[in-house]
């Protein structure tokens, strides 16, 4: 009985986790076109000033020499452009896609940065559509066979001592 009750709790607190996921991988996508908008202002502003004065971005880029400002400043600039590379093509894989296509796409809700921010900004909310209910069920079965394979690991040890008894006659 008891373990029916923790199988039965295990599924529903896995049900609750996992239809979660539309939700929060809606705002995740929100605020990770937001990050790509202001990186997006930045590496404009230097492509305009690079093109100003004749330079593509790549020979500006090495004309940042000369102090350790102006090399830390060219290192934050590259690790800018790469952000931002990576952000847009997460935003393009992301943006118009569906609950279950970002679950297919999950590895790209990976910026720790987006991640945190909308993390501190989420609100759970009780699943009342197709998606939140789909993950919802799926979690519940996930938890249902993570907790009775848990079980039948602990339980093992106590069938074979059962099984090595000689049976009294």
């Amino acid at each position: 009985m008891i373990l029916r009750a923790l199988t039965l709790a295990g599924g529903l607190f896995s049900a609750g986790i996992a239809s979660q996921f539309p939700e929060f991988s809606q705002q995740y996508t929100q605020r990770l076109g937001g990050a790509v908008d202001a990186l997006s202002v930045v590496v404009q502003d230097f492509d305009a000033s690079a093109q100003a004065t004749g330079l593509t971005r790549d020979q500006a880029l090495e004309q940042m020499v000369g102090s350790d400002f102006v090399e830390r400043r060219r290192q934050d600039m590259r690790r800018v452009f790469t952000r931002h590379a990576q952000l847009s093509a997460d935003l393009q894989a992301l943006q118009n896609a569906g609950p279950f296509m970002r679950a297919y796409h999950a590895t790209r809700l990976n910026d720790t940065q987006v991640a945190a921010r909308t993390w501190q900004a989420y609100q759970p909310a009780i699943p009342t559509n197709f998606a939140g209910a789909t993950f919802g069920g799926l979690g519940f079965l996930a938890g249902l066979i993570a907790i009775s394979a848990g079980m039948a690991i602990l339980r093992l040890p106590m069938r074979l001592l059962r099984r090595g008894k000689p049976q009294a006659a």
